[in-house]
C-alpha cells in the first residue's frame, strides 16, 4: 500500500490513514490536526518501557484488571488528537462488550499513561500531553526521568509525588495491588 498522504498538511486523520503511516516505520502522534514525529528514543527508553510494560501486563492479566499496551498504541482523544503513551493501561470496566482489542484506536484516554522522558521531549510538550490525558479521564500518569532516575506521579496536571529509587511506584486504586520499587526501572544489568 502506497502512502500518498502529505504529512505536513493539517487535516482530519482517519484511523485508516493514520495507521497507514506505520509503513515508513516512524512513530507519530496527531496534535491539532498535524503530525508530530515522535522519533526514536534509544535503547534505555525502550528497555525501561518494555520492563515496566511487562511487569504491569503480568499483574493486570493475573488480576484480570484490563489490558496493558505499548507505545505503538494510539488513543483518540475528544479533541481528535491521537496520543501514544510509552506504556498504558485501560481498566476492564472501559472494555465491556469487547472480546478483543479494536484494530483501530481506542476512543478515549488510558486510565494510566506512562511517559518516559527522551532527549527530544520539551517541558511544554510533556505538560500539554498530561493536561490532555486528564481532560480525557485519565486517572494516573507516571513520568519517568531515566537520566536523573526519578518518577513524577500525577493525579491531575500538576505532579504531586516525586519518587526516588528507594520509593515504590504504586498502582493505587487504578491498578490495585501493583507495586514496584522505582530503582528496578534503572537497575544495572547483572549478566
Amino acid at each position: 500500500m502506497s502512502n500518498v498522504i502529505t504529512k505536513n498538511e493539517k487535516q482530519i486523520w482517519t484511523d485508516e490513514a493514520f495507521m497507514a503511516l506505520s509503513e515508513d516505520e516512524t512513530r507519530y502522534e496527531v496534535v491539532a490536526g498535524e503530525l508530530v514525529d515522535m522519533g526514536n528514543s534509544g535503547m534505555e527508553h525502550g528497555e525501561i518501557g518494555s520492563f515496566l510494560g511487562g511487569m504491569l501486563a503480568l499483574h493486570v492479566r493475573r488480576e484480570k484488571l484490563g489490558t496493558v499496551c505499548d507505545s505503538s498504541t494510539a488513543f483518540t482523544l475528544k479533541s481528535g488528537n491521537r496520543r501514544s503513551p510509552d506504556v498504558s493501561f485501560v481498566a476492564k470496566a472501559r472494555l465491556q462488550g469487547m472480546s478483543r482489542p479494536p484494530q483501530g484506536f481506542f476512543q478515549g484516554s488510558p486510565d494510566l499513561a506512562v511517559e518516559i522522558l527522551s532527549p527530544g521531549n520539551t517541558f511544554e510538550g510533556m505538560h500539554q500531553k498530561i493536561v490532555e490525558y486528564f481532560e480525557n479521564e485519565t486517572k494516573l500518569v507516571w513520568v519517568i526521568h531515566p537520566k536523573e532516575k526519578f518518577v513524577l506521579v500525577y493525579h491531575s496536571p500538576e505532579p504531586d509525588q516525586f519518587l526516588r529509587s528507594s520509593d515504590f511506584l504504586e498502582g493505587e486504586s487504578v491498578l490495585l495491588g501493583f507495586s514496584l520499587q522505582v530503582g528496578e526501572l534503572f537497575a544495572e544489568w547483572e549478566f
